[in-house]
């Protein structure tokens, strides 16, 4: 015990300050939110959209300008697009900020971007103190659920939020779905989401869940979790950082 408390003493405070503080470093080869600098397009050029493996990018060629949309919500982060573009119309910046509540406003023709606004009304005052979820991994790849776990680490300590993720549906507030909703996990979630008590939220992490990710369409993927249960929240990434997790989360519950 004594080696323990040794121990503790000499690591000293390791939880961040965010949001109080500065957010954390983010690393040198991260990628967020999709900038367009469509004055930069070169008109019926469309190589951004040519490479794009799920489609998340769509040029209009038929215009004198191109005219770019990026759909966040299908974008895999891959930097194809960027490394495409000879123009430099198309870059993904440092902001980690992607949480929306609408699926339409993860579409994007330019630099605006609606955040995610919080719960409203009786919801707020209900979830806004302390929110409990449980995170349902509908036949994801793994990863989106590594970083949704990083999140209860001394690190970020989500627990210092009132969030916490509970081992049983009946004893939550709502879900945290990643993955995309395959053939085999559409009666599970189902049932999962039925034995969650109303009022209750959904929050789908990650392009698996919100669109149906590189296999989207296909049988056994499908579209994502709106298909089958309402979304409240989209957190895109493939996978997204924690710290765009936890923005989102945040901006749910009306905590920044």
């Amino acid at each position: 015990m004594i080696r323990v408390l040794m121990a503790r003493i000499r690591q000293k405070h390791r939880t961040m300050k965010f949001p109080a503080g500065n957010p954390p470093p983010l690393p040198e080869a991260y990628r967020g939110r999709i900038e367009l600098s469509p004055d930069k397009c070169t008109p019926a050029c469309a190589k951004c959209a040519g490479v794009c493996p799920t489609a998340a990018v769509s040029a209009d060629t038929s215009a004198t300008n191109n005219r770019v949309t990026v759909d966040l919500g299908k974008c895999l982060f891959c930097g194809q697009c960027e490394s495409a573009c000879p123009a430099r119309a198309i870059a993904h910046a440092r902001d980690y900020r992607l949480a929306a509540r609408r699926r339409e406003d993860l579409v994007t023709t330019g630099n605006e971007f609606a955040l995610a606004k919080s719960l409203e009304g009786e919801m707020r005052r209900l979830l806004g103190r302390s929110l409990k979820l449980r995170q349902v991994s509908a036949g994801g790849c793994n990863a989106c659920e590594a970083d949704v776990n990083v999140l209860g680490t001394v690190g970020w300590d989500l627990g210092r939020f009132g969030i916490q993720f509970v081992a049983s549906p009946r004893h939550a507030d709502g879900l945290l779905i990643t993955g995309p909703v395959t053939q085999n996990m559409q009666l599970a979630l189902k049932k999962t989401y039925d034995a969650v008590p109303r009022p209750k939220i959904v929050i789908a992490v990650g392009a698996c869940a919100i669109s149906g990710g590189p296999f989207a369409g296909s049988a056994p993927a499908g579209q994502g979790a709106d298909t089958h249960v309402p979304v409240d929240l989209y957190i895109p990434g493939c996978p997204p950082h924690p710290l765009t997790i936890l923005d989102g989360l945040l901006r749910l519950i009306g905590r920044l």
